[in-house]
């Protein structure tokens, strides 16, 4: 599959080669340009010369390997400004990130280029960026890798593109590779791009993140002599340190009481979005001025955040990864990790945000051992499908009948992100190809790499190896994770938490925070109504039933004690499930009443029905009892479950999950309450609610039972 259609021939091919600038040239207006971007005292890095000399005078296929803010994106400003000057056509950066093209688009104006992005978060403007291509009034388009997969903008914007000479960027480009920490499967069809271009046709890969294997295999991807630039991954303001607590709740706690101490600003990045949220909160209510940054942030709210991040008007944002490679800062102060990131390369990369233009920046870690393995292996199981999986898939599929992906699911044992990442790669692949309404089955041969899949699999485990280590080395922290890069200059920092300690220094923290703080930390996470929202819809896997449930036959809104990983009930719950404790807690037990006394329900429950549980039925039936003693609520078990059935923790997608527990579950009516306190509202007391469909159902059974409003009431949810 050609980048414009399946027919198609490059239109470059039968252009005569643009004339190049002199290497002295080439030389005087980086200079020139440099200055514009960074002052009239600038001079050009040897590494940024030596890959605009490559690009515009020699015009080799380059790869640029270097540490965040050492200005690789000057080095393709620079050479569009050139090759603009000279009569070409726009450069197309491909790049992952939005935060990137948004900074990209405003530094560009300094060389007076005129910069846009065609990507989701500017959809409105996407005719009259089109326009504006078409009429030779950009100059740089950055556009996500994705766009690429998208036939009418291929047909519209890429062919008009190779219709006129072009440089091609691809930044962050160890998405590239199978072995980068980031891989992404759309950027499998820009290898198809490069492929295509004339020898001469710049082409420039950028990256911070990439070992030597990881550059090898870019470099192999974009030609036989590409020229191959790495500088040192040194950052002379870097303080590295390791902070390990025990739980969430000092970790909170220590927050609250440093955070200030910290100079300037700065990210304090969180795995997953919950946990920047409750983490966020909790600052708020300490006095400091943070706010939550992730993947669910709306694109006003992002550029907003960044903006007053940037312009010091805030302490810290608590992001995910969401916040991360692109992002620009010179004066980013600290870089906190409330837990760690799965390999060296990602940890490397967003401590890379801090101490771009100042002396000194601290990069502190707070590891998260239980919680971390957990989010690791949920990362794990949705980025390398086994050749079962993706023969499974490729069953379901016609290659003359569009098949869409809930139709799928309900064939597949699939989760819905994990599944539509798998149907990318193969569509790249050539395995099937996506269309109006779904995907078809190609006619295209294709096998399951199965040797390269168990060597990602090795290397993942490898990685995971090293994170865990990170902690507990003896030496310099930030040789180490340099060593781990592949840098071969990686020598003792002497700043980090290790090598002051070595030379007989001081710690710059208090590790051990208040008892107070401590306890206020533990009551914040504890203390945290989780909503259990009902579903309104029948996932699409049976005849019966369909479409949208109706509401008097839905759950209420519902409440959970813990969520996995929080930090607070969490650990407490996971105990009493996983069978570590033999009694009850009675804290738990006040948790729970906690939560009942501040439900804002219109009606109080006026009794409580117990979910049958193959697997922790005494531990619900004991805290039902125990909360219907407190309440004076009478407690009924009229619902039983097939014990036949699959576990539900098993089945991965809405499809599954609701045919595993439609039919399985029924009422027994003559364990039924009296009237009238079956008429009331019910308290629907059970374990855990990861897909909520076992509450939807029992719902439904006992809303259609005559029940009163069903509350959902879980110990733990996702």
């Amino acid at each position: 599959m050609s980048p414009t259609s399946e027919t198609s021939v490059n239109p470059l091919g039968n252009q005569a080669e643009p004339p190049r600038p002199s290497v002295a040239e080439v030389e005087e207006e980086l200079t020139a340009h440099v200055q514009a971007l960074a002052g009239p005292d600038a001079r050009p890095r040897p590494e940024q010369l030596a890959a605009v000399t490559a690009l515009v005078a020699d015009r080799k296929r380059t790869l640029l390997v270097a540490r965040t803010g050492f200005g690789k994106s000057a080095v393709y400003f620079s050479a569009t400004r050139m090759l603009r000057d000279r009569g070409w056509g726009p450069t197309i950066v491909i790049s992952p990130l939005l935060a990137l093209m948004r900074d990209q688009v405003s530094a560009a104006s300094a060389l007076g280029i005129k910069a846009a992005t065609i990507n989701s978060a500017n959809i409105d403007s996407w005719d009259e960026i089109e326009d504006q291509i078409a009429n030779d009034d950009i100059d740089l388009l950055l556009i996500a890798p994705e766009r690429l997969a998208n036939p009418g903008f291929r047909e519209r914007v890429f062919s008009l593109m190779l219709s006129r000479p072009f440089a091609l960027v691809c930044d962050e480009a160890h998405c590239i590779s199978d072995w980068g920490h980031d891989f992404r499967p759309d950027y499998l069809r820009l290898r198809r791009v490069i492929d295509e271009l004339p020898g001469w046709a710049p082409v420039l890969a950028t990256t911070a993140t990439a070992n030597q294997r990881v550059t090898d295999d870019i470099a192999t991807q974009l030609g036989d002599d590409t020229v191959v630039l790495r500088t040192t991954l040194d950052r002379e303001s870097l303080h590295c340190s390791v902070i390990e607590l025990a739980d969430d709740s000092e970790r909170l706690a220590w927050l609250a009481e440093n955070l200030g101490d910290l100079e300037g600003s700065g990210i304090i990045y969180a795995l997953t979005v919950d946990q920047a949220l409750t983490t966020a909160a909790w600052l708020r209510e300490r006095g400091h001025d943070v706010a939550a940054y992730s993947g669910q942030s709306t694109p006003d709210e992002r550029e907003d955040l960044e903006r007053r991040l940037r312009n010091n008007e805030m302490k810290a944002l608590v992001a995910t990864s969401a916040l991360g490679m692109g992002y620009d800062k010179s004066d980013l102060a600290f870089c906190v990790h409330l837990g760690m990131p799965p390999t060296p390369v990602a940890y490397y990369q967003q401590i890379g945000r801090a101490g771009r233009g100042i002396d000194h920046a601290e990069v502190i870690a707070m590891p998260r051992p239980v919680e971390d393995e957990r989010v690791w292996a949920w990362f794990e199981s949705v980025s390398l499908p086994s050749a079962e999986v993706c023969h499974r898939v490729l069953s379901h599929l016609d290659p003359k009948s569009s098949t869409s992906i809930p139709r799928l699911e309900a064939a597949v044992n699939m989760g819905r992100s994990r599944l539509s990442t798998l149907l990318n790669i193969l569509d790249v692949q050539g395995a099937v190809r996506r269309v109006k309404g779904g995907y078809l089955l190609s006619n295209e041969g294709w096998e399951y790499d199965a040797e390269l899949a168990q060597r990602l699999r090795s290397l993942r485990a490898d990685e995971a190896d090293q994170m865990r280590n990170y902690p507990a080395h003896e030496g310099c922290r930030l040789r180490y994770m340099r060593e781990l890069l592949d840098d071969a200059d990686a020598e003792d920092c002497g700043r980090c938490d290790r090598c002051v300690a070595a030379a007989g220094g001081a710690s710059r923290f208090n590790v051990e925070p208040s008892a107070i703080a401590m306890a206020e930390a533990r009551g914040h996470l504890r203390g945290v109504d989780i909503a259990v929202d009902p579903r309104r819809q029948w996932a699409p896997s049976l005849d019966e039933p369909k479409g949208k449930i109706k509401p008097e036959f839905q759950a209420n809104l519902g409440r959970a004690l813990a969520r996995l990983g929080d930090g607070g009930w969490d650990p407490v719950v996971a105990d009493l499930l996983e069978g570590r404790a033999t009694e009850i807690p009675p804290e738990l037990v006040q948790g729970i009443i906690g939560i009942l006394k501040r439900w804002d329900w219109k009606q109080r429950p006026t009794w409580i029905c117990a979910m049958p549980s193959r697997r922790n039925g005494k531990v619900i039936d004991a805290l039902a009892n125990e909360i219907g003693r407190l309440g004076k609520l009478p407690v009924y078990r009229p619902l039983s479950r097939n014990s036949s059935a699959g576990w539900q923790h098993e089945q991965a997608n809405s499809a599954h999950q609701l045919a595993n527990v439609w039919g399985l579950i029924e009422v027994d009516e003559s364990q039924l309450p009296d009237r009238p306190v079956f008429d009331g509202p019910v308290l629907l007391f059970d374990d855990t609610a990861d897909s909520r469909w076992t509450i939807t159902v029992a719902a439904d059974l006992l809303r259609k039972a005559g029940s009163g409003p069903v509350l959902p009431f879980v110990l733990r949810t996702r």
